[in-house]
C-alpha cells in the first residue's frame, strides 16, 4: 500500500502506540501463560492414574485453552500490524481496501487493520 497522508496527529499516533504496546505485552503475557497451564495439564495426566472421564473433562479444558491462545495470537498479530502501520504512516487505513477505518472502530479496538465489514468477509472465508 502506498504512503497515505496521515489521517491522525502525532500525539494521538503516540497515545495509539502506548495503548497497543500495552495490549501487545498483556496478550502475549497472556498466551504464555496459557501455554504453560497446557503443558502443565498434558505433563499432569501422564504422571496419574488413567480416569477416562478427567481425561476428556481435561482433553475439553486443553479444546478451550487451545481456541482463546488461538483468538489471542491472531489479535497479537493485528496489534503487530497495527504498529507496523503507524510506523508507516497507514494506520487508520484498511489493509484490504485502502479506506479509513471508522474513528469509533479505531478507538474500540485500536489494532483494528480493516473495516468492519472486511473483517466480517475475512472471517467467513477463514
Amino acid at each position: 500500500m502506498k504512503h497515505k497522508t496521515a489521517r491522525f496527529d502525532k500525539v494521538f499516533l503516540e497515545s495509539k502506540r502506548r495503548q497497543l504496546m500495552t495490549l501487545r505485552d498483556r496478550l502475549q503475557k497472556g498466551a504464555d501463560t496459557d501455554e504453560a497451564e497446557e503443558t502443565a495439564i498434558k505433563n499432569e495426566s501422564g504422571a496419574q492414574a488413567r480416569e477416562y472421564e478427567d481425561d476428556a473433562q481435561k482433553l475439553a479444558m486443553l479444546e478451550t485453552e487451545g481456541n482463546l491462545v488461538h483468538r489471542d495470537i491472531d489479535r497479537l498479530a493485528r496489534v503487530e500490524r497495527a504498529l507496523q502501520k503507524i510506523d508507516e504512516g497507514t494506520y487508520g487505513f484498511s489493509d484490504v481496501s485502502g479506506q479509513p477505518i471508522p474513528d469509533a472502530r479505531l478507538e474500540a479496538m485500536p489494532e483494528a487493520i480493516n473495516t468492519v465489514q472486511e473483517q466480517r468477509a475475512s472471517e467467513r472465508t477463514g
